[in-house]
């Protein structure tokens, strides 16, 4: 098969997530366990850094990584969902995972595969680590992708477990309670490994306080030791609490060769060094254009925050969501003072525009529909003016579309 082909059969033939819902979300790791053991348990060829949490979870993730470059280190990247290639998942200091591997890795165990129905989150986990045996790299940092207990990359015993924030998001998967989903994430905790939790919420802290303390784990509230001192080159207020967690997960890491020089260069040289793409990121001006992935309650009320704090003189809002979102929790924190361009995301999931805008219009939220975010986009910058800022996000495969 060729690459397109292979990306063609894993999408069509094995259910994920991103596309399917909550039909994908298999609930156990027996059969990531199984697949770890058919490939001679690679995970525990190499060192790593698990990184769980609602929101901040992928930006974290490569700061780590970026800060880990610039001290020298080969360093692997596995995070999700991809923007634009499949090969996005999977890095090695910022180059993504060659097409020859990804074929090739599903050529050779394509017939355990099927036999064991694996999803398309096992089996992209098991080439992951896989690929970063074989590359033998110093250290990967590996982002949960669903909740964290029963995450396929819940299998690795990390040298320190960094959790972000929690928030509601897949909460028919992970609970409908704050706690409910921090007792999920904190599944991740390992027993005698550090965790650190880069944001102390009331909600959260006695969860991890008791898992940490069952499981003999050092707990660090990074906003309780780690100074704001540290910037970094990824936009957004939002991104500070994300940076404490960050240099606080660095400092806890043993056996590495780490300089306070290394994180400063680290956190300003993100994108460039691991080629993250969609946090407040600008992709335009004259008039100015940003897109952002938040898309859950907890992550578009600080990109919205954010928005609030810039200065122009109309705003203009493309937004899509998948079927399964909280519009009642969601389309409340949108302004009013602004004109939307309602489109559908171009995946089975994609909201239709025409509900999305009758929803919105219960909440007072103007605008037009579009068949594709491309159209969308294009009306909005048919209309703006150049001192005017448009905004696009709602979801992943909103950004995806236009990056």
């Amino acid at each position: 098969m060729t690459y397109q082909e292979t990306l063609e059969w894993m999408f069509a033939q094995l259910p994920m997530y991103q596309q399917k819902g909550i039909s994908a979300f298999k609930g156990k790791l027996d059969n990531i366990q199984a697949l770890s053991a058919y490939l001679g348990h690679p995970e525990r060829k190499f060192k790593s850094i698990h990184v769980a949490g609602t929101n901040g979870k992928g930006s974290s993730s490569h700061m780590l990584a970026s800060i880990l470059q610039e001290a020298g280190y080969r360093v692997g990247l596995y995070t999700s969902p991809h923007l634009k290639d499949f090969r996005e998942r999977i890095r090695i200091n910022g180059k993504p995972v060659g097409k020859k591997f990804v074929v090739d890795f599903i050529k050779n165990n394509k017939l355990f595969f099927e036999a064991h129905d694996l999803s398309f989150f096992e089996m992209t986990v098991g080439m992951a680590f896989k690929y970063f045996e074989k590359e033998k790299i110093d250290i990967a940092i590996v982002e949960v992708g669903l909740g964290g207990r029963l995450d396929s990359t819940n299998i690795i015993i990390p040298e320190v477990s960094l959790i972000t924030n929690i928030g509601y998001d897949h909460v028919e998967m992970l609970g409908d309670t704050i706690a409910k989903i921090a007792f999920e994430k904190a599944g991740i905790i390992k027993p005698g490994v550090p965790v650190v939790i880069s944001e102390l919420q009331e909600e959260t802290a006695a969860v991890f306080n008791n898992i940490a303390r069952e499981r003999g784990s050092k707990i660090i509230f990074a906003g309780e030791v780690i100074p704001g001192i540290y910037k970094t080159s990824l936009l957004g207020s939002y991104q500070a609490k994300n940076v404490k967690g960050v240099v606080a997960a660095i400092k806890e890491l043993k056996g590495f060769n780490i300089g306070d020089k290394h994180i400063v260069d680290g956190l300003l040289n993100v994108s460039d060094n691991t080629g993250l793409l969609g946090r407040w990121q600008y992709i335009g001006e004259n008039p100015t254009v940003v897109c952002d992935t938040a898309h859950n309650t907890e992550g578009l009320s600080i990109v919205l925050s954010q928005l609030k704090q810039q200065e122009y003189t109309y705003l203009h809002l493309v937004i899509g969501f998948v079927k399964d979102k909280n519009l009642e929790q969601i389309l409340p924190l949108f302004p009013k003072h602004a004109h939307y361009y309602f489109c559908r995301p171009n995946i089975q999931r994609g909201l239709d525009e025409l509900a999305l805008k009758t929803r919105a219009m219960e909440y007072g939220l103007e605008g037009d529909s579009y068949p594709s975010v491309n159209e969308a986009l294009k009306s909005a910058l048919r209309v703006a003016k150049k001192s005017d800022f448009v905004f696009v996000g709602g979801s992943t495969f909103v950004v995806a579309e236009i990056v």
